[in-house]
């Protein structure tokens, strides 16, 4: 299943990752995780001290460590693809990382960017965040937290 979360009271901004990947629907340190084509607003200097990830690079493959810094700053990422892996590396090919603006395939239902993922958030603009799912369990779990959530199927 495939979700899209336009409005929202329980997240203050798309996509604020910390909220998003609640424990109470995800495991998060059970997976890799991959990001690309990150855009952010960070709203503070995260505690004094600077993240150990430069947003500046087109990808990232952030241990458990890095991941969950990035989970507890203050930041709002505006475009961005983040992917779930579990069990193993995710499979990208360099010269074609997965991406958000002017890519009409993010809209497809189960359409992953990298094709060995089993989670793809997509944050679009600051306006939409897309979260798909390999997992029906997981997704259950996932709009259950988030009731709100539309079908991306029924978003047009």
């Amino acid at each position: 299943m495939n979700w899209i979360i336009k409005d929202t009271k329980r997240i203050g901004r798309h996509t604020d990752l910390s909220t998003l990947l609640n424990e109470d629907w995800i495991e998060i340190e059970k997976y890799n995780w991959f990001l690309s084509d990150l855009d952010i607003i960070n709203f503070d200097d995260y505690e004094g001290k600077s993240l150990s990830i430069d947003f500046r690079e087109e990808f990232h493959l952030p241990n458990f460590e890095t991941f969950t810094e990035i989970l507890q700053a203050n930041i709002q990422i505006i475009w961005g693809v983040i992917s779930a892996i579990k069990n193993e590396s995710p499979q990208f090919d360099t010269k074609n990382l997965p991406y958000v603006e002017g890519n009409g395939e993010i809209w497809i239902d189960n359409y992953f960017q990298i094709p060995n993922a089993l989670i793809e958030i997509t944050a679009w603009d600051s306006s939409y965040t897309i979260v798909k799912f390999r997992d029906e369990n997981l997704s259950k779990k996932f709009k259950n937290y988030f009731p709100e959530a539309i079908l991306l199927s029924e978003f047009k």
